[in-house]
């Protein structure tokens, strides 16, 4: 099965990219991207699973839970500021009408019942600077480990300028070693600013059983169900992608590969 996954046209429910445990052949992350017209309507209920509703670009109205959000999202250039999101407890029902034109992400997460619904505001999300030169990048946090929001999700926004690195010296986490590592699957969401943009993300293991590198344009997703995952932008195209990571901790903790580990500590 390839790595590398391409948007089909949106369906009936504006389903454009549906990645699930079965399809994937894991246990933990789903990823759903879903594209709707000014008036139309996505609806769902995740059961067992938890739910982070990530308004891409566009205004929706939402229902959640009982609860009504008026007119949320509204920012229109994902490389410029972070989302609206909305964190939603197991078996939630809810749904999504669009105000204009929608992105939105669905990103779930086996979770058991309780909690209660949440509005992630822009100025709620963590936004960083990681690494140096060539290598460096700007991370916005929406449900970080350091949150208490989520029961397994985490989920995060990368923005790594053309010509530079990402996910990178290369690191993984799929093993469970706390405190050293932590076992996560992970799905990127890629876009890119410029039309006819296109970046490299290789997924590979030290025994190289599993090694694949995959060219990836405008709205491809890519599984990483084990290994190391770096990302390579090219030159005069910025980057965007979106990662949603799970497993049995709720944890990031990751270890380099050691080939390249000696990066990080010029």
């Amino acid at each position: 099965m390839s790595l590398l996954v391409h948007p089909h046209p949106p369906d009936a429910r504006g389903v454009t990219i549906d990645i699930t445990p079965e399809s994937a052949g894991w246990a933990h992350v789903g990823f759903r991207v879903v594209r709707l017209a000014a008036g139309e309507r996505h609806a769902g209920r995740e059961t067992g699973r938890e739910a982070c509703l990530v308004l891409l670009s566009g205004r929706a109205d939402v229902t959640a839970g009982g609860e009504r959000f008026s007119g949320i999202g509204g920012r229109e250039d994902i490389f410029a500021a972070s989302p609206t999101s909305l964190y939603l407890p197991a078996d939630t029902d809810y749904a999504v009408t669009a105000i204009d034109a929608v992105e939105l992400a669905v990103c779930t997460a086996p979770a058991a019942p309780g909690g209660a619904v949440r509005l992630i505001a822009p100025e709620e999300v963590g936004e960083e600077m990681r690494g140096r030169d060539t290598n460096t990048r700007y991370v916005r946090n929406i449900l970080p480990d350091t949150s208490d929001i989520a029961q397994s999700l985490l989920v995060v926004e990368v923005i790594t300028p053309g010509g530079n690195w990402s996910s990178y010296p290369p690191h993984k986490h799929d093993v469970d070693a706390w405190p050293v590592e932590t076992l996560l699957e992970e799905t990127y969401y890629h876009r890119m600013k410029r039309p006819g943009g296109f970046a490299f993300q290789r997924v590979y293991t030290d025994d190289r059983s599993l090694d694949e590198t995959m060219a990836v344009g405008d709205g491809d997703a890519v599984l990483v169900p084990r290994g190391y995952h770096p990302v390579g932008a090219a030159h005069g195209y910025d980057l965007y992608y979106l990662n949603v990571m799970a497993g049995p901790r709720r944890a990031w903790k990751f270890t380099n590969d050691p080939a390249h580990d000696w990066i990080v500590r010029q």
